[in-house]
């Protein structure tokens, strides 16, 4: 079956091949309803698909050249997120997808982030984080949200925080771009320690 893909869907095609040639695992993770799924299908079709809520647990896993997205839609209960580790292993990136629209929940995610930061397993991996719904109206801009999920704080680590809608795709070029020049080149193959950090606030409003 030929996919016909849109100019949006070219351009997310283009960032991937120049990840697929590194071999890169991408590991995403989020809350329940954070928009993980809504970002999936919009880089692997270039095109919005509605998804509905996940009962339980869902996971995902899509290939496209040597790049892995694992992702899991979680359904909000804290017995299902310690099956998160079995996926840590050789993951080079982790992508933390956040509802920038849920106040009351935003702490919930920091703490499940920086969980994830200290797993051993994925001390090597580069962390990318799209504050997600930035389209609706009471959505906290990405300032705040770096500032709520203590981003400041993390320290010897690659990372960046970018503006999505994911319903659009705004955003997320620009976040996968971010990768690309943030990732070291033998990462793939050697799994070895950035020392070095990087740190930067997408200020692009959706």
């Amino acid at each position: 079956m030929c996919i016909q893909y849109s100019k949006m869907g070219s351009r997310f095609s283009r960032v991937k091949q120049v990840l697929a040639k590194r071999n890169i695992k991408i590991l995403m993770l989020g809350l329940d309803d954070s928009g993980k799924t809504t970002i999936l299908y919009k880089l692997k079709l270039g095109d919005f698909v509605a998804t509905v809520p996940t009962i339980g647990f869902n996971v995902e896993s899509v290939e496209y050249k040597n790049i892995r997205f694992n992702v899991w839609d979680l359904g909000g209960q804290d017995m299902i997120r310690p099956l998160w580790r079995h996926y840590y292993r050789n993951t080079h990136v982790l992508i933390f997808v956040v509802d920038s629209n849920n106040k009351r929940r935003i702490y919930q995610a920091r703490n499940e982030l920086h969980r994830l930061i200290n797993e051993d397993e994925l001390s090597d991996a580069t962390i990318l984080i799209f504050a997600n719904k930035q389209d609706l109206p009471g959505a906290m801009h990405v300032s705040e949200v770096a500032e709520k999920l203590k981003l400041h704080t993390i320290s010897q680590r690659r990372w960046h925080i970018q503006s999505t809608c994911a319903k659009t795709g705004q955003g997320l070029n620009e976040g996968l771009m971010w990768l690309t020049n943030n990732i070291p080149d033998k990462v793939a193959q050697t799994n070895s320690c950035i020392s070095i950090p990087a740190r930067r606030i997408c200020e692009a409003k959706c």
